[in-house]
């Protein structure tokens, strides 16, 4: 039978990269980060709550929300917590429709939901496996601070900032049923997500 997996991990550890891994197997991935920013769309109900919460200072000149400035009233004045409880509960809905709409279809399939905050959401439960990616904190650093083009030192700071409103590593290991290090080269990493992926393939056939 069909396999729901929660791919997570902690800031730039290449979620996305062992997640398109996963795809070029054959899984069926989604983002929950796209999904979230499809939900913070101007006019809907989404928007609206996370406006009323935190005010228009948050917005592009165009009225859409600015993630950043979004991310700098958050975490910033300690609120992730209340950005997350209006976030979460229509980010889980959508990707338990896309995973329902998706296995009906394919019903050996494996469908991969990378989400940084899958625990944090208390959300695990939902999922058959789940999947953790871990790596340095200098590589996240260095990752963060070229995908956002900044100075090492300020994403550093930013990694920090965003390490404190989520689960640490080593609880995210814990938690997983298999865990990727994606620390060295990408070729380890692609080696080690094809034995999950052997594993996953295995108890999707015989579920």
């Amino acid at each position: 039978m069909a396999l729901k997996v929660g791919l997570t991990g902690g800031v730039a550890c290449g979620k996305s990269t062992v997640g398109e891994m996963f795809a070029r197997h054959g899984a069926h991935v989604i983002q929950a980060d796209k999904i979230a920013h499809l939900l913070m769309q101007k006019n809907s109900p989404v928007y609206a709550a996370i406006l009323q919460a935190f005010g228009d200072g948050i917005l592009n000149d165009d009225g859409t929300i600015s993630r950043p400035k979004l991310a700098d009233a958050a975490f910033g004045s300690g609120r992730v917590p209340e950005l997350n409880a209006i976030v979460h509960p229509a980010v889980i809905a959508a990707e338990d429709e896309w995973m329902r709409l998706v296995l009906d279809e394919n019903p050996r399939g494996i469908a991969v939901v990378e989400a940084a905050l899958i625990l944090e959401a208390h959300a695990e439960d939902r999922f058959d496996k789940l999947v953790t990616v871990t790596c340095t904190l200098d590589q996240k650093v260095e990752r963060f601070a070229a995908r956002h083009n900044m100075a090492p030192a300020v994403a550093r700071s930013e990694v920090e900032r965003r390490m404190k409103a989520q689960f640490s590593d080593e609880q995210k290991v814990r938690a997983a049923d298999y865990v990727v290090d994606n620390s060295g080269p990408l070729s380890q990493t692609a080696q080690q997500v094809g034995v999950v992926w052997g594993e996953m393939s295995a108890l999707a056939a015989v579920r």
